[in-house]
């Protein structure tokens, strides 16, 4: 019989003592990714945690003492992250469609950096600062022309909502920069996504600091501040090989440490902005067994949480072809059947697994779905049918905490 696994022990009391359906968010695994990172890059980067990927209050509050600094992408995000401890000067507004009211708020309550994604943005933006009487910090957040190949999801080299296309910023910056409400401190570049590829992460640096260094020198600017889209990836799939964070650092390190030594760079800041990759590993969703049934040749498990508390897992958030996320059943055993698990929704579009390989299960068992910390409730549908919300437990020094958010958590 195949050992448990090494969280089954904190796993299994959370699914008692706060029932299923359930998130668990273990600290000590952030903790451990935050030092990696620190330790990989040589402490080259401040660190930025993208908050859409998971915004849960009471994990931005754990966070707000360990990294430098909040990406956000809604006014909703700064009102969580502002209720959790986070200064407004340590937040980035990023977001292609920041609307006024929002725009308005975020200026008002002194958000550190707008990050600008188009010129008429831009001018909306100086127009609200003039009206508040104030000179707003932003970044301009550019589109490459061409990401490496390896990225799941890619945003560059093609037709984007997201940021000024590279080919145009020469022409557009000036725009920005004339606007008087609104100063410059940098330049901010997200290319793509989910890379598990060292070398791709390497060449994609090397595309963000030339592109840098041109517009820089250009336009002549001494930037503050230049973030770095990490585009770092987690292993969601059996197939998948975590990426060899070490071999991606330090294949790019000697080339960062010249490029911050030109006299331009020398006083720039730079960060890595992240959301999966600091906190997807370190979160499960559990979800349990309330009936078995076969039908036509083919065995279901039926569970109490599905696609409307973890979308990516459905296979619906993006995926062309399902594909399972990493599972086990909670205690371990052998694999002895395969087995397709489903949600409660009355749709088939709700499955968790399909063709699983797991121990004979039984009623009553709990399943752990892996890489669950981020994009797992954030990007579900959870009024679709109208279940509960599932429970959220923060795993902090061995202790489970409840922490479940509320749907009137966004509101003012």
């Amino acid at each position: 019989m195949l050992e448990a696994h090494e969280d089954d022990a904190a796993l299994a009391r959370v699914a008692s003592d706060f029932g299923t359906p359930a998130y668990v968010y273990f600290t000590d695994k952030i903790e451990q990714r935050i030092a990696d990172l620190r330790a990989a890059f040589g402490g080259r980067f401040a660190l930025s945690y993208a908050a859409k990927s998971n915004p849960n209050p009471e994990l931005l509050r754990w966070l707000s003492s360990r990294i430098e600094n909040l990406d956000i992408s809604s006014i909703g995000e700064m009102r969580l992250g502002l209720r959790a401890g986070w200064e407004p000067e340590r937040m980035s507004f990023t977001g292609p469609g920041k609307r006024d009211a929002e725009l308005a708020e975020a200026i008002g309550n002194g958000v550190g950096e707008l990050i600008v994604e188009s010129v008429d943005e831009a001018i909306r933006a100086d127009r609200i600062a003039a009206e508040a009487g104030s000179v707003q910090r932003i970044m301009v957040r550019i589109a490459p022309d061409r990401v490496p190949k390896g990225f799941g999801d890619q945003m560059a080299g093609r037709p984007s909502a997201f940021g000024v296309d590279y080919e145009a910023i020469h022409e557009e910056l000036p725009k920005i920069l004339a606007l008087r409400n609104l100063r410059l401190i940098g330049l901010h570049i997200y290319a793509g996504t989910q890379c598990l590829v060292p070398e791709a992460i390497c060449e994609n640096y090397r595309i963000f600091m030339s592109i840098f260094s041109d517009v820089c020198e250009r336009h002549d600017i001494w930037p503050e501040k230049l973030v770095f889209g990490s585009g770092l990836g987690v292993p969601y799939f059996e197939n998948d090989a975590p990426i060899d964070l070490k071999a991606a650092a330090l294949g790019i390190r000697k080339e960062i440490d010249a490029f911050c030594a030109l006299p331009r760079f020398a006083k720039t800041d730079l960060a890595l902005e992240l959301g999966r990759y600091l906190v997807g590993e370190a979160g499960y969703f559990l979800t349990g067994i309330t009936t078995i049934k076969e039908s036509r040749g083919t065995r279901f498990g039926i569970c109490d949480g599905g696609m409307n508390n973890h979308l990516p897992a459905s296979g619906n958030f993006g995926m062309v072809i399902h594909r399972n996320y990493r599972m086990h059943r909670v205690g371990g055993g052998e694999p002895a059947r395969k087995v397709n698990l489903v949600g409660p929704l009355c749709t088939p579009l709700d499955r968790i697994g399909v063709g699983v390989q797991l121990p004979e299960i039984a009623i009553g068992d709990v399943i752990a779905v892996h890489n669950s910390g981020a994009y797992g409730l954030t990007a579900s549908p959870v009024y679709f049918i109208s279940h509960e919300l599932p429970r959220e437990i923060l795993m902090e020094g061995g202790q489970a905490r409840d922490v479940t958010r509320q749907l009137g958590d966004l509101a003012r």
